[in-house]
C-alpha cells in the first residue's frame, strides 16, 4: 500500500458548539485533495482525537470514506492507551472501509518496549488493513526503540511507521534494517527534507494544510535529484512550519486554515483559542 509522499494529518472541523461539522469538512477535503495532499489521517492527534468519542471517530471515518470515493487512501487513527478499545475500534473502522490504519504508542500508561510489541501486534491482527505505526515521545512519554519499530516491521500488515521522534539516527536505523517495502514517514514537517535524504518515504503534516503545494513541490525536487532547489524550499518553509506550533497543535494550523479563507472552526477544550500575540504570530508567517 502506498500512502504517497505527503500525508496530511487531517483537522477536525466543528460548528460554532463544539459538534462535527460534515460540510466543513467536505469543503476541507476537496480543498486538500486540490493541493498536494496524497493520503488522508483522520482522528489523529491534529483530528483533535482525544475529544472525539467512538461515534464520532466512526461517523468521522464513514464519512470521509463515502466522499473521499477512493481520490486517495484515508487512514483511520485507532490508536490509543487501552488495547481492547483500539482493537475494537480499528474493526469497526476496517468494515467502514478505510484504507488504512493508524495506531500511537500508548500514553500515560508507559508500556515496556515488549507491551508495545503485544499492543501494535494485537492491533495489526485485528484488520487485514495495512498499519502505520506512530511514535510521538513528546507526547506519549516513551521512545518505541529502533530495535522495536524493526521487529514489528515483521508483522505481515505493520507497513509504515510515522516517526515523530525527530531522531535522525533512530530513523535512519528503522530504514537501514527492514524490507524495502516498509516506509518511514517523518511526523516533524521541519524534518522532511532532511528525513528524506536518509531514506524516509514522506511526512504526515500539519503545514501541509496551508503549505500542501510548496511541500509536494519540495519533495518533488529531491525525487527528482534538484535538491538544490529543495533545499532552498525547505529554508523558506521552515517559518511557517514553526508558526504553525507557536500554540498546542492544531489551534494554529486551524487559525491559519481561516485566514485562508477554509473555515474548519474552533478547537475543543482543554485547547483554548489563541491569544492576539498568538494570532499575531500566524498572521505574519502566513504572509
Amino acid at each position: 500500500m502506498n500512502f504517497g509522499q505527503v500525508v496530511t494529518a487531517m483537522v477536525t472541523p466543528f460548528d460554532k458548539e463544539g459538534n462535527i461539522d460534515y460540510k466543513l469538512t467536505e469543503n476541507l477535503i476537496d480543498y486538500l485533495l486540490e493541493n498536494g495532499t496524497d493520503a488522508l489521517v483522520i482522528a489523529g492527534t491534529t483530528g483533535e482525537s482525544p475529544t472525539l468519542t467512538t461515534e464520532e471517530k466512526l461517523s468521522l471515518f464513514e464519512f470521509v470514506v463515502k466522499h473521499v470515493n477512493g481520490r486517495v487512501p484515508v487512514i483511520a487513527g485507532t490508536g490509543g492507551n487501552n488495547t481492547a478499545s483500539s482493537v475494537a475500534l480499528t474493526r469497526k473502522a476496517t468494515l467502514l472501509g478505510v484504507n488504512g490504519i493508524m495506531a500511537v504508542t500508548p500514553y500515560y500508561n508507559k508500556p515496556s518496549q515488549a507491551g508495545l510489541i503485544a499492543h501494535f501486534t494485537a492491533i495489526a491482527n485485528a484488520t487485514h488493513l495495512p498499519v502505520m505505526l506512530y511514535n510521538i515521545p513528546g507526547r506519549s512519554v516513551i521512545n518505541m526503540t529502533a530495535e522495536t519499530t524493526i521487529e514489528l516491521s515483521k508483522v505481515k500488515n505493520i507497513v509504515s511507521v510515522k516517526e515523530a521522534s525527530g531522531d535522525l539516527e533512530q530513523m535512519a536505523a528503522i530504514i537501514e534494517a527492514t524490507d524495502s517495502s516498509f516506509t518511514l514517514y517523518s511526523g516533524d514537517d521541519q524534518l522532511t527534507l532532511p528525513a528524506m535524504s536518509i531514506g524516509a518515504d514522506g511526512i504526515v503534516s500539519v503545514s501541509a494544510h496551508v503549505i500542501g503545494n510548496e511541500i509536494k513541490e519540495m519533495v518533488t525536487h529531491f525525487i527528482n535529484g534538484r535538491t538544490k532547489e529543495a533545499a532552498k524550499l525547505h529554508r523558506e518553509l521552515l517559518p511557517i512550519m514553526k508558526g504553525m506550533f507557536a500554540a498546542p497543535n492544531p489551534t494554529c494550523v486551524k487559525a491559519a486554515l481561516g485566514l485562508k479563507g477554509i473555515d474548519v472552526g474552533g478547537v475543543r477544550l482543554p485547547l483554548v483559542p489563541l491569544t492576539d500575540e498568538e494570532k499575531e504570530i500566524v498572521s505574519q508567517v502566513m504572509k
